[in-house]
């Protein structure tokens, strides 16, 4: 008996899911305000990670910024200065697991408690997998991917919200893995007022890749990318994707034979410069 009530209550819980998600869809979500909020953003010399530092000193939070580079981070953080934000400044390997721990007690000591993390950080080699090297893919998984761990486990207890950033790619795609795996952990922890986001983007021209094309999805800006990311985060959405509409194309793949999803993916054409067998090549 009691499996047919919680049978009936999951069928009541996934109509009322379907029906706030259209509701939502016609009314503006409330923006929450993050003025004097300590945001953590990682990679925050360059790309996605710059603007997004921009867009929060605009909104008058407290910036902590980390990069390996220091001329690229400083630079972000003078101009986040000139917008009125408080700014701290951290040159961090994001891919070295003792100098994340050293660097999170550091900002502890001389910030306070990180409420929002912008784990953006990330390392790419544009090249087919028997033209990278070992410590090329060893240094992709330590930032991509163990590089969102470190810092969680020091403050999972303090901010309210994080952001993984993914994009396409085996390591970024397992960034996705484990940010829905730690969201249905909180869950399960029972710690609701943690907020999770995951922005997947297509692909962004910031530079790692160079002539970046495809066929049918656009080359997307970093502002454009920056300015769904903000929202995303003012509304506690779970997922950004950019543009918004890859979401349904990545749905119908689920139900395609595996023909058809590789006649997809011939159509994209998704083209950019990389190595190959040690020769530069459009991939």
């Amino acid at each position: 008996m009691k499996i047919i009530l919680d049978l009936l209550l999951l069928l009541l819980i996934i109509i009322y899911s379907y029906l706030e998600s259209l509701v939502k869809v016609f009314i503006p979500r409330k923006r929450k305000s993050v003025a004097g909020e300590i945001v953590l953003i990682t990679g925050a010399g360059h790309g996605i990670g710059r603007q997004t530092a921009y867009e929060f000193a605009k909104r008058k939070s407290r910036l902590v910024l980390w990069d390996i580079n220091k001329h690229g981070v400083e630079e972000t953080a003078a101009e986040c200065r000139k917008l009125g934000a408080t700014t701290h400044v951290f040159v961090v390997d994001c891919s070295n697991r003792e100098e994340i721990y050293s660097s999170v007690n550091q900002v502890k000591k001389e910030v306070g408690d990180v409420t929002i993390v912008v784990n953006n950080a990330g390392a790419i080699y544009p090249a087919d997998l028997l033209s990278t090297k070992d410590e090329e893919i060893t240094k992709t998984f330590e930032v991509n991917i163990l590089g969102h761990f470190w810092p969680y486990i020091n403050l999972i207890e303090k901010f309210n919200l994080l952001t993984c950033l993914s994009v396409a790619g085996s390591s970024k795609f397992a960034a996705v893995g484990f940010h829905r795996a730690l969201t249905s952990e909180l869950e399960a922890l029972g710690k609701t007022g943690i907020k999770t986001s995951c922005l997947c983007p297509v692909f962004v021209n910031t530079g790692f890749t160079k002539n970046p094309s495809t066929r049918i999805w656009p080359v997307l800006e970093t502002d454009k990318v920056v300015r769904s990311l903000i929202d995303g985060i003012l509304t506690d959405k779970k997922m950004i994707f950019v543009p918004s509409y890859i979401n349904i194309s990545l749905t119908i793949e689920r139900f395609l034979p595996e023909r058809a999803v590789a006649a997809i993916y011939h159509v994209q054409d998704i083209q950019f410069e990389a190595v190959i067998g040690h020769k530069i090549k459009m991939k």
